[in-house]
């Protein structure tokens, strides 16, 4: 199984689908345990990655374009025994709606076989045999019509198993926040009025790093809507595995459509690869960082940036570095982030440890990450699951939690939410509070460069 494999492990169930088979069981999410198209059409693998965790919702799909599949509260093993579940039940999407078919005969409800993936009473076995196949016998302790469930179409494309969550909900938030408009006002106006410290330095430059498709470009895109006061796209950005940003781009916000520069410039790279040779190179982000690289300079991964390249800009001021590192990251991929890709931001952390300067985490998308957060995002900090997904990124990237910033950009909506809003601005006004500790820490060492009075 490669990395590649493991960083696009994406639910195939569509977010209704998930909301419809949630809103049969009560206030919880769905977390993806197994993918056979990954992890392999076997027992051996369904049984490695499903045994002992309860209950689930498993899911079968064919070419013919059926969703179907079944959800027990039993965990899975491999005794060859029946278990008894009587709230066991076969289901299948038919014109979005869920058709639900209740188990018949509860003592029979699942079989616990070493060699087949999950095997509903002796009516319906997914990845049967160690095969991409179903086996289907309707009336054996669940009653359905075969047509209707799966279109007697027996092979399988895909098989994915869920692990049934409840969804946490502390019963106060753990980081404090003001969901008023008054805030919203307030952010904008610190961000428009803000002056970097060193009088050589006119905008504070950020520069984003993160794997393909975390959210870099919607980011900028997000920031410019706020400030434009409509959903704007001026950055390239969408749905691709491999990066839809080829150049290095500065993107300056201006505050408003005839508006000043706001002070920070925010600085967009090729995404992440985790294959060597792939994505943005680690030697390029150096050069990045200290500022030789011009604006559209053309990414080449597999030849980084040299002295000789007729656009170095070989003498680059203070205002010319990066003053702040934010890496991009999506919530919904953090538990399943590729070795290689992790290894990668270790590296490049540790160099930018040795420079000084100062990093933070954007963790996108939570939204998508928490049913909770989609609700309201105001809810950001009463998840329990955000959290948790919070902590894990700090773990993996070494970055301490107080400098994880949670977000949800902009990409479907048509108009804005002031709540996502403040969430969005909360980040600016962080980068801007890291940018004054990097010219801090400059200014102490070199008490010879102007600071403004």
């Amino acid at each position: 199984m490669s990395e590649h494999q493991l960083s696009t492990m994406n639910s195939m169930l569509t977010r209704n689908q998930q909301k419809t088979i949630c809103s049969q069981l009560g206030h919880v999410k769905l977390q993806l345990l197994y993918k056979a198209s990954i992890h392999g059409f076997t027992g051996v693998a369904f049984h490695q990655h499903c045994d002992n965790r309860c209950p689930t919702v498993s899911v079968g799909y064919n070419n013919s374009g059926y969703v179907f599949g079944g959800y027990t509260k039993q965990p899975f093993s491999q005794s060859g025994q029946y278990v008894h579940d009587d709230q066991a039940f076969l289901f299948t999407f038919s014109g979005g709606k869920l058709q639900k078919y209740p188990v018949t005969g509860p003592g029979n409800a699942v079989r616990m076989m070493g060699n087949s993936g999950p095997y509903f009473g002796e009516a319906l076995v997914l990845v049967s045999g160690s095969q991409a196949v179903v086996y289907s016998n309707p009336g054996n302790y669940y009653n359905f019509v075969a047509a209707d469930m799966h279109g007697n179409n027996l092979n399988l494309t895909e098989c994915e198993v869920y692990e049934v969550q409840e969804r946490t909900e502390l019963e106060k938030p753990w980081r404090t926040i003001v969901w008023e408009s008054e805030k919203r006002k307030e952010l904008m106006d610190s961000i428009r009025i803000y002056k970097p410290m060193i009088s050589s330095v006119p905008q504070v430059r950020v520069l984003l790093i993160g794997a393909v498709g975390a959210g870099k470009s919607s980011f900028f895109n997000s920031i410019n809507s706020v400030f434009r006061g409509h959903v704007t796209s001026q950055a390239i950005a969408g749905c691709s595995t491999k990066s839809l940003t080829t150049q290095f781009r500065t993107y300056s916000v201006k505050a408003g459509r005839e508006g000043k520069p706001l002070p920070i410039i925010l600085c967009d790279t090729m995404g992440l690869e985790e294959s060597t040779g792939a994505g943005l190179d680690i030697d390029d982000i150096s050069s990045i960082l200290r500022g030789h690289l011009p604006d559209r300079y053309q990414f080449n991964p597999s030849a980084p940036l040299h002295l000789e390249t007729s656009s170095y800009q070989k003498s680059p001021g203070l205002k010319d570095k990066i003053h702040c590192v934010a890496y991009v990251v999506d919530a919904c991929k953090v538990s399943i982030m590729p070795t290689k890709l992790q290894e990668k931001l270790d590296a490049i952390r540790r160099k930018i440890n040795l420079m000084g300067i100062p990093q933070l985490v954007l963790l996108t998308k939570v939204d998508e990450a928490c049913p909770l957060v989609m609700e309201d995002v105001r809810n950001i900090y009463k998840s329990g699951y955000i959290k948790e997904m919070m902590q894990e990124t700090s773990a993996r990237l070494g970055i301490p939690l107080s400098c994880i910033v949670p977000m949800k950009n902009y990409s479907e909506e048509l108009e804005l939410d002031p709540n996502a809003d403040i969430l969005l601005l909360s980040a600016i006004i962080q980068m801007l509070r890291f940018a004054d500790n990097y010219f801090d820490d400059i200014s102490d060492k070199f008490s010879n460069i102007e600071i403004k009075q």
